[in-house]
């Protein structure tokens, strides 16, 4: 097995205070909104590892298949040696690039991997995979925030960072154009950035995606309320509560959201706050952007990128796409 450093750069109550935070002004705003990253405690991780399966879910499937096809051409294109993932994971997805990573013939220096994530306990389970499976990588796990925190990621050698899983959907226009200038930031010129994203396409096939008929998506949105009972003391009972996914044509993201089936009143001890729900008001969950090439290549332009490479999969639902610092 290979050796796994770990450097935490977070305080120990960071996830707590980070969720009181959102929830309280989230829940008290004109519109009611909480980021999709409280989705995932293990009952939400669980439900979206069942969601990747589903028939109507493409992006997990389209983007492995681009790296099934593609990840050796990724790491030659981008003559890189260490490859730094932001969202952590032994997914199928980074084993293609690793695989390609540790393969290359042109590596003079041996292969390393930093992951970067909010949760130590998915970052160590990760890294103990991936060191008893690639015992000559050099890994680093690091617990930080990528949305503040990309400043602190150091690595050696040629660097190349990835994210993927179109989490850069996740981000409205003005904070994603934050995170692509400090990814930008971060890197030598000459170095990459590995990008999956989705692609705008046919309503018909976006909505179901984020709407399953067999109600699996409606069970991950609706948990979230259960994550706020337990974490915060909340009373949200599920069952004042239907899912809604809803695709908006101008911005080009679906939006899913948690409708009131009724007026009613939610109360959170450990903020000392109480809400109201119109009958038929939405808390919305997340924003999931659909990008055209053109959109997606402005706003790396923007940032400081040049083109390196675009890929998608046999149906143009989904791009990986790879882009060289200037």
């Amino acid at each position: 097995m290979s050796t796994v450093r770990f450097i935490d750069h977070l305080p120990a109550d960071f996830d707590d205070v980070s969720l009181r935070t959102d929830a309280l002004h989230g829940l008290t705003g004109t519109l009611k909104q909480l980021p999709p990253k409280w989705f995932y405690d293990k009952v939400g991780s669980d439900l979206f590892e069942d969601i990747t399966r589903l028939p109507e879910y493409y992006p997990t499937r389209s983007e492995r298949e681009i790296l099934q096809q593609r990840a050796s051409t990724v790491i030659r294109l981008a003559g890189c040696d260490t490859l730094i993932e932001l969202g952590s994971g032994s997914s199928e997805k980074t084993r293609l690039l690793l695989d390609a990573l540790v393969g290359s013939a042109s590596l003079s220096r041996g292969a390393g991997y930093v992951a970067l994530d909010v949760s130590e306990d998915a970052l160590r389970g990760a890294a103990l995979g991936l060191s008893r499976d690639y015992p000559d990588l050099e890994i680093t796990i690091v617990r930080a925030d990528f949305e503040s925190q990309l400043g602190l990621l150091a690595g050696q050698g040629r660097r190349m960072v990835a994210f993927l899983g179109s989490t850069i959907g996740n981000l409205e226009p003005q904070a994603r154009a934050r995170f692509l200038a400090e990814v930008r930031s971060m890197l030598a010129p000459g170095e990459h950035f590995l990008l999956g994203a989705d692609l705008v396409k046919a309503e018909r096939v976006l909505v179901p995606a984020y709407s399953d008929a067999a109600g699996v998506t409606s069970a991950f949105n609706l948990n979230l309320l259960d994550v706020l009972n337990r974490r915060l003391g909340a009373d949200f009972d599920r069952s004042d509560f239907s899912h809604v996914a809803v695709w908006d044509a101008r911005r080009e993201w679906i939006e899913m959201r948690l409708r009131a089936r009724r007026a009613l009143q939610v109360t959170l001890p450990e903020l000392a706050l109480r809400i109201g729900f119109a009958a038929g008001e939405e808390l919305r969950t997340e924003i999931s952007a659909k990008f055209r090439r053109e959109r997606l290549a402005s706003e790396l332009e923007a940032a400081g990128f040049a083109p390196s490479g675009w890929w998608t999969d046999r149906e143009d639902l989904f791009s990986v796409s790879l882009w060289r610092a200037r």
